[in-house]
């Protein structure tokens, strides 16, 4: 079984092409099962939109929910089409989100960490000056976030965990291991799963998220993985499964998982 549960397309502002592009691509990726993943609205504020290059306008929501349905029908017996959405995790804003996402019949969500003091998680200049202690508080905090984010019960999936690291390469040679561990053993508790993104390996850090030693560390704690390419064109879906599966098997996993109805699909490796 061969599935991808994490792109995008042009409503978020910052990718290129129609659900449908998304959908032919995993038909000709030999995919059985492609997830429709873009970004939320913006829900912290009472503009329409707020972020027009980073995520879609509030009454687009509706239209892509519909949209998505339509073609999961439409394909039907070519390929399962599921309809997910990736969100943001703002402490701040989480109910607010979880009551307006709870109003659609999304398959699944993915939660993701963009932003941790006061910062955008791709913002290099953050690090600028900082000392090592700063640096690990600074790593640290946004792992708590992460961990925070899987216990709120928002979530099926959740996004990029070391997608810091993106613009920033350095960010994997901090030590923070107590953070780590704790994030993910409360992810294990949670009963989320983490995905290995692949997107990575077209950033400055030119490596999948999470970095081996993090997937190493998730098996220990028995942290379930799924897959997402998080393509913004559709010539990316499905990159790498394959070498994502076998670096997998590689580690000790002999399943991964993906998310139907919110119910978990499980996948021989």
């Amino acid at each position: 079984m061969r599935f991808d549960l994490h792109t995008h397309h042009y409503r978020c502002g910052h990718a290129d092409g129609d659900i449908r592009d998304y959908i032919e691509a995993a038909i000709a990726a030999d995919l059985q099962v492609i997830g429709i993943s873009d970004h939320t609205p913006y829900f912290g504020s009472d503009e329409e939109q707020p972020f027009p290059n980073t995520t879609m306008g509030k009454s687009e929501l509706k239209n892509y929910v519909q949209e998505v349905l339509d073609l999961q029908k439409e394909y039907a017996g070519k390929i399962d089409v599921l309809l997910g959405i990736e969100s943001d995790y703002f402490p701040d804003h989480a109910q607010l989100y979880q009551q307006t996402l709870a109003q659609y019949p999304f398959d699944y969500i993915i939660g993701s960490v963009h932003f941790s003091d006061g910062y955008s998680i791709f913002d290099r200049t953050r690090w600028e000056g900082m000392d090592t202690a700063a640096q690990v508080a600074a790593k640290s905090e946004y792992f708590r976030l992460i961990g925070e984010s899987a216990k709120s019960g928002m979530f099926q999936i959740l996004g990029h965990i070391d997608a810091m690291k993106s613009n920033y390469p350095a960010f994997t040679d901090i030590q923070a291991p107590e953070a780590l561990d704790q994030m993910l053993q409360t992810i294990a508790e949670s009963g989320v799963a983490i995905e290995v993104n692949t997107s990575g390996k077209i950033k400055v850090c030119g490596l999948w998220h999470p970095v081996d030693d993090i997937l190493e560390r998730a098996y220990h704690f028995g942290v379930e993985v799924s897959f997402g390419s998080d393509s913004h064109i559709a010539q990316r879906v499905g990159d790498d499964f394959d070498l994502v599966a076998r670096k997998l098997r590689e580690i000790g996993y002999t399943e991964w998982v993906y998310y139907k109805q919110k119910q978990r699909q499980v996948v021989a490796l």
